[in-house]
């Protein structure tokens, strides 16, 4: 064991940083008060942590009276967070995969849950895909990830970061990066530059689709070819001709399109589908 990648929990036992969880433990007391201050909690909110390692945030939001849950796949580090907080009745930590986990088992109420949490660099895409299945029930999201996938989560039309990650979730959310967290505040030190970002779901989606698997399925296509203009990224889902129908120039590359353009793509595409089936 290095101890180099180790770290010392509060009982005195020593935890070693496993790479195949991809975990960094943030050390910085300046940079945990801010980011709680960022995320603010009530005492009267539900608040779900995802991976709280060590518990850094987890102290700070465990001192508060709201309820807290934690997700926790390690289990020495689930074991520790058992043993800190196991006289807490606000609190529970839950021994799970959160690519396992189902929001809906905590809570049926609509933008109830506020989910927080340090997203471990290797599954962090993958992390922000499930949760958003029941955006429903959040209110709003806040977590540490590498600045590279905040960056493809905020960028806007034309930008070289644009692209499937960043239309999906800002099919659902609007998303805020709010501050950068360097390197040096985690154990072990990262070779990447950590970010803040907030994502708040919309009460109303501003761009409905007709069929979202649809919209998935026209911006993986197009972004699957993104060198390629619009009519040749797309013609093995839809035919020129019906593309023609609307208002788009087809000589655009798929980082040139909307959201609104995506979605009137696959609105078309879906009600070819449903008047094929009738």
């Amino acid at each position: 064991m290095r101890r180099g990648n180790s770290v010392k929990l509060d009982d005195g036992q020593r935890h070693q940083a496993r790479k195949r969880f991809g975990q960094n433990f943030l050390h910085d007391r300046a940079v945990i008060a801010r980011i709680i201050d960022a995320i603010a909690p009530a005492d009267t909110q539900h608040l779900l942590e995802i991976g709280p390692g060590q518990g850094a945030l987890t102290e700070a939001l465990a001192s508060d009276s709201a309820r807290l849950d934690c997700v926790e796949l390690d289990r020495d580090l689930a074991a520790h967070l058992e043993s800190r907080y196991g006289g807490n009745e606000r609190v529970s930590i839950i021994r799970q995969d959160i690519l396992k986990f189902d929001l809906a088992t905590l809570t049926e109420r609509a933008g109830s849950l506020r989910v927080v949490g340090n997203l471990p660099y290797n599954i962090s895409t993958p992390v922000l895909f499930h949760l958003i299945k029941r955006h429903h029930l959040i209110k709003d999201m806040t977590f540490m990830l590498q600045l590279e996938v905040v960056q493809r989560l905020t960028a806007k039309i034309g930008e070289k970061n644009y692209g499937r990650l960043g239309l999906m979730l800002q099919y659902y959310c609007q998303i805020e990066h709010l501050f950068n967290v360097p390197s040096a505040a985690f154990t072990p030190k990262p070779k990447v530059v950590s970010s803040i970002v907030r994502l708040t779901p919309h009460t109303v989606l501003p761009s409905p689709a007709r069929d979202v698997s649809c919209l998935q399925l026209v911006i993986r296509t197009a972004f699957n070819q993104r060198r390629k203009t619009l009519k040749n990224s797309l013609k093995a889902i839809i035919s020129e001709e019906r593309l023609s129908a609307l208002p788009l120039d087809l000589g655009l590359r798929p980082e040139n399109l909307s959201l609104a353009d995506y979605v009137s793509i696959s609105d078309i595409i879906s009600e070819q589908r449903d008047h094929e089936e009738q």
